[in-house]
């Protein structure tokens, strides 16, 4: 597995397993415990998704250990302010089994935020997580933290795919040293429509979403996709023994329309 080295020096998978829409339930674990046979050692859930019970049951049951897994939490938009993120932190990790996170996140910038970031930070320092990071943050709410952050994000979460490619997001974060990572990488499905990735897909005999999570890989984008299908989850791990071109990895970037297929992060209401 490729890893990615944040700027604390901690290697975070660049493939992970994301866990959005999964219930709260043993098929859920189950799925856990089948993509970490598969090979997957990153583990992304959220207090939102109501399911990191399902998910901490899953990896206690697997045959791998806890060190060996990169576990990712966020905490939600009306848990944010100092106090209420440490108690929602503390919720999480009794759902999750464990005593520690490897990154824990800020679902969505909130007014909120700083004082939530505060005690991101004091988790940090307490060694109770070991690195940390926000969730769809665009350029404005990362200058706003910044202003005040005495730590830097080490990951940046947002909606990237070949239709929202966010080029200037990309620039700053890589100047600030902060680590983009994918959500929704395959469009919800959308991907198996567009000409261009099934060309490719043809060429490199590989699936559509092989291509798209290849391209991600290639530029160095951490990506989570999400799948509760067995047969998916392995496809989607099958990523590592083929390159695109560099012509080939333009031509997927030029897609870009600036199309959210998700909220905007400049005008959401929950």
């Amino acid at each position: 597995m490729k890893t990615i080295t944040l700027h604390n020096n901690i290697e975070m998978p660049v493939l992970g397993f994301g866990t959005y829409q999964l219930e709260n339930n043993q098929a859920t674990s189950d799925l856990i415990i089948k993509a970490l046979d598969i090979g997957y050692r990153h583990i992304d859930t959220a207090s939102f998704y109501g399911n990191e019970e399902s998910i901490g049951k899953g990896i206690k049951e697997s045959s791998i250990s806890r060190e060996d897994i990169f576990l990712v939490t966020k905490v939600w938009n009306s848990d944010q302010g100092y106090d209420n993120t440490i108690k929602s932190f503390n919720e999480s990790l009794k759902k999750l089994q464990t005593d520690y996170l490897d990154l824990y996140l800020i679902h969505w910038p909130k007014d909120l935020s700083k004082e939530t970031w505060r005690a991101f930070e004091d988790l940090y320092k307490e060694n109770k997580i070991r690195s940390i990071g926000v969730s769809n943050f665009l350029i404005n709410h990362l200058e706003d933290l910044l202003s005040t952050a005495k730590i830097t994000p080490m990951v940046n979460q947002v909606e990237f795919h070949p239709y929202l490619v966010q080029p200037q997001l990309l620039d700053y974060c890589s100047k600030n040293n902060i680590k983009v990572e994918a959500w929704s990488p395959l469009m919800r499905g959308e991907i198996a429509n567009i000409d261009v990735i099934d060309k490719l897909a043809k060429k490199y005999n590989k699936t559509h979403a092989q291509i798209v999570l290849r391209w991600n890989v290639q530029l160095n984008i951490i990506t989570i996709p999400k799948s509760s299908n067995v047969d998916r989850i392995k496809s989607n791990f099958q990523i590592f023994d083929f390159e695109l071109t560099k012509e080939d990895m333009l031509s997927i970037s030029r897609l870009d329309r600036g199309k959210r297929i998700g909220p905007d992060p400049n005008n959401f209401d929950f």
